[in-house]
C-alpha cells in the first residue's frame, strides 16, 4: 500500500493513529485505495484475536499443570517431616538408654576419683607435716644444706593444700609454714651479720655459704635481701670517705673513687665470691650499685660547681681528664662481666630480663655539662679562622701543585676528625648535636671569612690562589656531605633529623663557582685590549666585507693563551667545563655590549660583524681541547660543547642579521625586525634605529609602519619584550655612554632561552656573584679595612646566604655534565684525608 513503508509502528509505545493515517494518506491520490487500507486492517485485527485466544487457552492448561506439581511437592514434603520426626524421637529413646545404662559405671568412676584424691591428700599432708618437724630441727641446729632441700619440699607440698585453707587444720599448718620461712630469713640475716661484724666470714664460709642455699629457697625477695645487706655493708665505708669529705669527694681525685672500688672487688673475690651462688652474680651487683651512688655523687658536685659563688666554672680540661678516667673505668667493667649472657640486676629486685651495660653508668652525669666542653672548641675554632685568613694559602717551601688544597683546610679537617670523635666517645645525644652545630657555624665561617676572602684580595687572586680556593672549596664539599652520613650514623636516632650541613655544602659549592668566575675575569682583563679595538673601528664608515677584523684574531689569541694556561690547572673535567662555558657565554654577551657601543652600525659593518662571529664561534670551539682532563672525554661530552659554543653565540644572530638589512624600503628593516627580533616593543625597535644611526626625525615614520605591520594578524604570536633587547633599556641608556657591565650581565642572563635554563648562566651570574659577596663587605669600608677587619654579623648573615644560594644553583648546573657526585670527589693528593675516617 502508499506509504505503508513509511508509516510508524503498530507497536511502537508512543504510537500516534492520526500521524499514521497522515502517513498512509499523504496525498490525496492515495485516497482511493481506503477501501484496500481497511480490509487490511481488519484482516490484521483478526489475526492478533487468532493469536491471543490461542495464548489464553495454552496459558489456562498449563496452569492446571503446574497445580498439580506443586501439590504433589507439598504431599512429599509432608511426608520426609513425618520421617524426620520419627528418627528423631527414635534417636532421644537411644540415648536415654544409654544413659541409664551407663549411669552406674559413672557413679563408680567418681568414687574411684574421689577416694584417689583424699588418699592423695592424705599422703601428702602426712609428707608435710612430717617434713615441717624435721624442718624445724634442722633450722635450730644451723644445718643449712639440709634445710633448703627440706624447705623446697615443704614449699612444694604447700602449694597442693592452697585450696584446702578454709580447713582449720590445714590453715594452721599453712601460718606455722610461714612463721618458719619467717624465722630462717632472720636467722640467716643474723648469721651474716655476725659472721661480718665479729670477722669471722674466712671461719664460717662453709655455714654461710649453706646459708645462701636457704635463701634461694625462700625465693627471690629473700635473696635480694641479702645482696642489699651485703651491698650496703661493703659500700658503707666508700660513702662515708668520699661523701662526708669535700677533698677526698672532689674531681681532683676522682681516680681515688675507682681505686677503691678496685681493692673492694679484688677482696670480694679474695673472700667472699666462695659464699655466694655464681648465679646470683653479687660482684655484678656490687658494681652497679656503686656506679650508681658515683653518679649521683658526681651529678652533685657538679651541680654544685656550676653555683660557686666566686663565678669560677669548671676547668675544661678537668672535666675531660674525670670524663676520659670514667669511660675508662665504665669500660674494664663492661669488659669484666661481659664474659657471658646474664638477667637484669638491681640492688633490689628483677621483674624482667633485659641486658645489662655499664656503659654510662657514671658518665652520664657528665653529658650536661659537656656544654662547657663544646663552647670550648668553638672559642678554639673561633681563634683558628683569623690565622688562617691572614696566614698565605701555600707554605713559602711548599710548590705549587694544580691538585693541591690549602694547608689549613687539612688542619681544620683534622681539627674535625679528632673532635667528633672524642664527642664520640663522650655522648652521642644532644651534646653531639650542639657540636655538629658549632662545626657547621665554622664551616660557612671558613667559607666566607678565609676562601671568599682570598678571592675578593686587592688586584684579584694570583692564578695560583685561585686554583688553591677552588680545590679547597671542592674538598670541603664532598667533605661536608660525608660528615652529615657519619654524624647521623653516629648520634642518637632522636635527632639524626635535626643534623643538616646540605647549607655548608652549598656554601663551599658557591665559592668553587666564585673561583671558576675568578679565572673568567683573568681572561676578560686580558681581552680588553682586543674589544677596545673592536669599539675604535669606525662601523658605519665600512664599505665592503673582507677577511675577519683584526680584533678577532688577537681576542682568539688572548683566550687560547690564557686558557693554556688555566686549563691545564684545574684537576676535575666538570669545573673545565664549567670554565669554559662560562667563559663562552661572558664573551657572547660583551659582544653584544659592545655592538651597542660601536654605533652606528652600517649594514656592512653588520655583515662583517657577522662574519667576525663566525669566526669567533668556530675558534671557541676548540677551548675545552686545552684542559687535559676534559680532552680525554668522550665524543658526546665534545659535542655537547661545540652545541653549547654554538648556541651562546648565537644570540647574536637576530640582532646582526637585522642591522644588515637597510632601512629603505622602510618595509624591508620592519619585516627584518618582526623575523628576527620578534616583539611588539615600540622601545626595542627604537634601539635597533639608534644602532643603525637612523637619524631623529626620520623614526617616528619608520615606529608607525612598524605599528601597523606589528598589528597585523600574522603578528599575533610576537612576544611583547624581546630578552635579547629589553636589557639594552638599562644602565646609562642607549643614547649615552652605552652599556656597562650591569648591563651586560643583565643581557646575558636575559638571552638565555628556554631549554637551556637549568645551565650555567655565567653572563649575569658572574656580576651577580661577586656584587653580593661584596655586599655585605663593602658596606663595612674601603678594601684595604676589609682585609684586617672581620665582618658584622648581618654582613656575615648576607653573604652566607648568597653563598649558599650560589651553590644550589652551581651544583644544578654542574649536574648537566657529569653529576655533582663526581663534583664531590676530593683534592688533595696524600694530605688530605676523607671524613669517612671521622669517627671509628
Amino acid at each position: 500500500m502508499n506509504g505503508a513503508s513509511a508509516a510508524p509502528s503498530l507497536d511502537a509505545v508512543d504510537f500516534d493513529p492520526i500521524e499514521h493515517l497522515n502517513t498512509i494518506f499523504s496525498h490525496p491520490s492515495t485516497l482511493n485505495s481506503i477501501n484496500v487500507t481497511a480490509s487490511a486492517l481488519q484482516t490484521h485485527q483478526d489475526d492478533l484475536s487468532t493469536s491471543i485466544s490461542a495464548l489464553v487457552a495454552a496459558q489456562a492448561s498449563s496452569d492446571d499443570s503446574s497445580l498439580q506439581r506443586m501439590q504433589s511437592a507439598k504431599d512429599e514434603l509432608a511426608q520426609l517431616f513425618r520421617k524426620i520426626e520419627s528418627v528423631r524421637t527414635r534417636a532421644f529413646e537411644t540415648e536415654q538408654t544409654i544413659t541409664s545404662m551407663t549411669a552406674e559405671i559413672k557413679r563408680l568412676d567418681g568414687t574411684k576419683r574421689n577416694l584417689t584424691l583424699s588418699m592423695t591428700a592424705l599422703k601428702r599432708l602426712q609428707m608435710l607435716t612430717t617434713a615441717y618437724e624435721q624442718l624445724r630441727g634442722l633450722a635450730k641446729s644451723r644445718q643449712y644444706r639440709d634445710c633448703a632441700s627440706l624447705l623446697q619440699a615443704v614449699l612444694q607440698l604447700m602449694k597442693h593444700f592452697n585450696s584446702y585453707r578454709s580447713i582449720d587444720q590445714i590453715a594452721t599448718l599453712s601460718r606455722n609454714v610461714a612463721e618458719l620461712q619467717r624465722e630462717l630469713l632472720e636467722q640467716v640475716c643474723e648469721d651474716f651479720e655476725m659472721a661480718f661484724a665479729k670477722g669471722e666470714v674466712t671461719t664460717k664460709k662453709g655455714v654461710l655459704g649453706e646459708a645462701c642455699l636457704v635463701m634461694d629457697a625462700l625465693g627471690e625477695n629473700a635473696r635480694a635481701r641479702l645482696v642489699t645487706w651485703y651491698v650496703n655493708t661493703q659500700l658503707r665505708e666508700y660513702r662515708q670517705v668520699f661523701r662526708g669529705n669535700d677533698e677526698a669527694g672532689s674531681l681532683d681525685n676522682i681516680g681515688r673513687r675507682y681505686s677503691w672500688f678496685r681493692r673492694m672487688l679484688k677482696t670480694y673475690e679474695d673472700e667472699h665470691a666462695g659464699i655466694f651462688p655464681l648465679q646470683w652474680r653479687v660482684n655484678e651487683v656490687l658494681a652497679n650499685a656503686f656506679c650508681e651512688g658515683t653518679r649521683d655523687d658526681f651529678k652533685g658536685i657538679l651541680e654544685r660547681s656550676m653555683r660557686r659563688a666566686d663565678g669560677a666554672k669548671i676547668d675544661v680540661n678537668l672535666l675531660l681528664s674525670c670524663l676520659q678516667e670514667t669511660m675508662n673505668f665504665e669500660h674494664s667493667l663492661e669488659k669484666r662481666f661481659a664474659s657471658e649472657p646474664r638477667a637484669s640486676i638491681d640492688t633490689l629486685s628483677s621483674i624482667e630480663d633485659k641486658p645489662h651495660t655499664f656503659d654510662r653508668s657514671i658518665s652520664e652525669a657528665f653529658e650536661p655539662y659537656l656544654s662547657l666542653w663544646v663552647d670550648s672548641q668553638d672559642k678554639q675554632l673561633a681563634s683558628m679562622i683569623p690565622k688562617y685568613r691572614n696566614q698565605p694559602l701555600l707554605p713559602l717551601d711548599e710548590e705549587f701543585s694544580p691538585q693541591a688544597v690549602i694547608p689549613s683546610s687539612i688542619e681544620l679537617f683534622h681539627f674535625y676528625k679528632t673532635t667528633l670523635a672524642q664527642c664520640a666517645k663522650l655522648s652521642t645525644g644532644e651534646r653531639l648535636l650542639d657540636l655538629s652545630k658549632t662545626l657547621a657555624k665554622y664551616l660557612d665561617e671558613y667559607a666566607q671569612q678565609v676562601l671568599l676572602h682570598f678571592l675578593q684580595a686587592p688586584g684579584g687572586p694570583s692564578l695560583q690562589n685561585t686554583i688553591l680556593v677552588l680545590n679547597t672549596a671542592d674538598y670541603w664539599h664532598a667533605n661536608s656531605q660525608q660528615l652529615e652520613e657519619n654524624l647521623k650514623k653516629r648520634i642518637d636516632s632522636d635527632f639524626a633529623p635535626k643534623v643538616d650541613l646540605s647549607s655548608q655544602s652549598d656554601a663551599f659549592m658557591g665559592v668553587a663557582s666564585a673561583a671558576v668566575l675568578a679565572l673568567v675575569h683573568r681572561v676578560e682583563v686580558d681581552c680588553e685590549a682586543s674589544w677596545r679595538e673592536m669599539r675604535n673601528t669606525n662601523w658605519s664608515k665600512m664599505e665592503s666585507v673582507g677577511d675577519q677584523s683584526s680584533y678577532v684574531a688577537e681576542l682568539l689569541k688572548h683566550v687560547n693563551a690564557q686558557a693554556e694556561q688555566i686549563l691545564p690547572l684545574v684537576g676535575k673535567q666538570q669545573y673545565a667545563r664549567a670554565f669554559c662555558d662560562n667563559l663562552v657565554e661572558h664573551l657572547a654577551t660583551t659582544y653584544i655590549a659592545n655592538i651597542v657601543q660601536c654605533r652606528p652600525v652600517s649594514e656592512v659593518g653588520a655583515e662583517q660583524m657577522l662574519l667576525d662571529k663566525y669566526v669567533l664561534t668556530k675558534g671557541l670551539t676548540t677551548l675545552l681541547s686545552h684542559s687535559p682532563t676534559a680532552a680525554s672525554s668522550s665524543t658526546t661530552t665534545q659535542a655537547g660543547f661545540v652545541k653549547r659554543v654554538n648556541h651562546s653565540m648565537g644570540r647574536l644572530d637576530p640582532l646582526l642579521k637585522t642591522l644588515q638589512v637597510r632601512p629603505s624600503p622602510p618595509e624591508g628593516l620592519v619585516q627584518a625586525y618582526l623575523i628576527h627580533i620578534g616583539d611588539r616593543s615600540d622601545t626595542n625597535f627604537r634601539k635597533i634605529l639608534e644602532l643603525k644611526g637612523v637619524r631623529k626625525q626620520d623614526q617616528p615614520s619608520l615606529v608607525e609602519l612598524f605599528g601597523v605591520h606589528r598589528d597585523g594578524k600574522t603578528n599575533e604570536q610576537l612576544v611583547a619584550m624581546s630578552p635579547l633587547l629589553t636589557p639594552l633599556l638599562n644602565s646609562g641608556g642607549i643614547g649615552s655612554g652605552g652599556l656597562g657591565i650591569g648591563a651586560a650581565s643583565a643581557l646575558g642572563a636575559a638571552s638565555g632561552v628556554s631549554n637551556l635554563q637549568t645551565r650555567f648562566d655565567p653572563a649575569s651570574f658572574g656580576e651577580k656573584l661577586f656584587s653580593a659577596a661584596r655586599d655585605g663587605v663593602e658596606r663595612m669600608g674601603t678594601g684595604s679595612d676589609r682585609v684586617g677587619s672581620p665582618m658584622s654579623e648581618d654582613a656575615k648573615a648576607t653573604v652566607e646566604g648568597n653563598l649558599k644560594s650560589i651553590g644550589k644553583f652551581f651544583r644544578r648546573d654542574m649536574s648537566g655534565f657529569g653529576g655533582i657526585g663526581a663534583i664531590g670527589g676530593r683534592f688533595g693528593g696524600k694530605r688530605e684525608g676523607s671524613i669517612d675516617d671521622t669517627v671509628r
